[in-house]
This record gives C-alpha cells, sequence and structure tokens, in this order.
C-alpha cells in the first residue's frame, strides 16, 4: 500500500536547497526510469517567469545504494543540465566497487611478521602492521595502518604512510631513531629517552607528534580496542 501510495504521489526526487545549492535525493528503490521520468517533470519545465540565464547552481545528487553507469550518470546530468541554470556538482552514492571493498578490507586487517628488521632492510605493509622482533638502527618499517612492534624500536618507523593521521606507532622497548605518522615527522637527537612500552601518535591540535607511555593509548586511540 505505501508504495502504491508513492507511487501516486510520485515522490522518487526531493529537493532540498541550502546555501550551497541544492541536495536531489533520488530514490533507490523505484526503477531508474521513473527516476528519469520525475526529473524531467520536476526540473525540465521551469515557470515561465523564472529565467535561466542567472548564476550557475550547483547540484549535489544522492543516489542511495543505486549503481549507476557511466550511461546513467550521464543521462542525469544531461537532464539536469537541461535546467540552464543547474549544474551538477557531484553525483554520491552508497555503492563501492569490488576493489574499493577489497582496499578497505585490507586496510582493516593487521599483517602479522616475525623477523628482525636490519640496518638497510624495507618493511612495508597494508594495514596495520605487528612486527614480533626488533627493527634495528638504519631498519625501516611503514604500514598505512598503525604499527605495533614486540620488541625494540630503534630504526625508522611511518605509521600512516599514505595520510592517515589516526595512526600510531607502538614498541615494547621505544628509542626510535625516526618516527613519521602521515607526513608529520619527529626525531630528537639530543634527548634519546627510552620508553618501556612507549607509543608515538599525531597531536593533531598542535600538528606535532608526540612520544609517550603505551598506558595512554587506550584514552586517545579508544578505537584500537578493536584489536
Amino acid at each position: 500500500m505505501a508504495q502504491k501510495q508513492k507511487q501516486a504521489n510520485n515522490h522518487y526526487v526531493t529537493i532540498k536547497g541550502t546555501k550551497e545549492g541544492l541536495i536531489l535525493n533520488l530514490d533507490d528503490n523505484c526503477s531508474f526510469e521513473q527516476l528519469l521520468s520525475e526529473l524531467e517533470t520536476k526540473l525540465i519545465h521551469p515557470s515561465e517567469n523564472q529565467g535561466s540565464d542567472g548564476p550557475k547552481i550547483p547540484v549535489n545528487v544522492k543516489v542511495g545504494k543505486r549503481y549507476l553507469t557511466e550511461h546513467q550518470e550521464e543521462l542525469l546530468r544531461k537532464i539536469i543540465y537541461q535546467k540552464k541554470n543547474l549544474l551538477v556538482d557531484v553525483i554520491e552514492t552508497e555503492v563501492i566497487t569490488k576493489e574499493e571493498a577489497e582496499y578497505m578490507k585490507k586496510e582493516n586487517e593487521v599483517t602479522s611478521v616475525n623477523r628482525m628488521v636490519r640496518s638497510g632492510q624495507i618493511l612495508k605493509v597494508q594495514g596495520d602492521l605487528l612486527l614480533i622482533g626488533d627493527v634495528n638502527p638504519g631498519g625501516y618499517v611503514a604500514a598505512t595502518g598503525n604499527i605495533f612492534v614486540m620488541g625494540a624500536l630503534k630504526g625508522i618507523a611511518h605509521a600512516g604512510c599514505e595520510g592517515r593521521t589516526s595512526a600510531v606507532v607502538a614498541a615494547s622497548v621505544m628509542i626510535p631513531s625516526l618516527v613519521r605518522i602521515a607526513d608529520q615527522m619527529f626525531q630528537d637527537e639530543e634527548d634519546e629517552q627510552e620508553y618501556s612500552g612507549g607509543c608515538a601518535f599525531l597531536d593533531e591540535e598542535n600538528h606535532e607528534i608526540k612520544l609517550d607511555s603505551l598506558h595512554i593509548l587506550h584514552q586517545i586511540r579508544p578505537g584500537l580496542n578493536r584489536l
């Protein structure tokens, strides 16, 4: 009954105005042809006193869980563009590709490695790295996520190497020669303090890396409890 009522009222397209422009919410349960039909009714036929030579209004199109082909996206853009003062800014969908899903899966995985990283050696993984062993001076470990070293970190560690600022570096013995998180770097050659159970994190408020004891991790990164 609700679906029949929706069809009768023809509410597959809802329009919301914001100070940035327009938001078009498109129903993701009806057919694509029904969407096009209602868009044509609501957008292509402006009122007679509405000009089409004014400033362009950006339109954010939200299609929910509907997958759109390139051809369907082009049809949507064409219909909206025919309303001369409207211009599609972005088409948002909640659907992700297989490649995107696989990347997200890897980003949330923990890669466990049991070895020592010696001087001149490089170990880099996607997602989180759990290293059971030491990182010697001159050794380099990197991860797109967090780095956990069950051993002594004396070399270089780069967490969040693709830009994740929430990444952390933690080690049983924390005396790194260099720590990087995202694009920030920490190197203190004057005060090589050793932390027995230490961590490094990016203080985003001050935009600098801080080293501290391991026990504060649950306070600054409560999401790590998933591990």
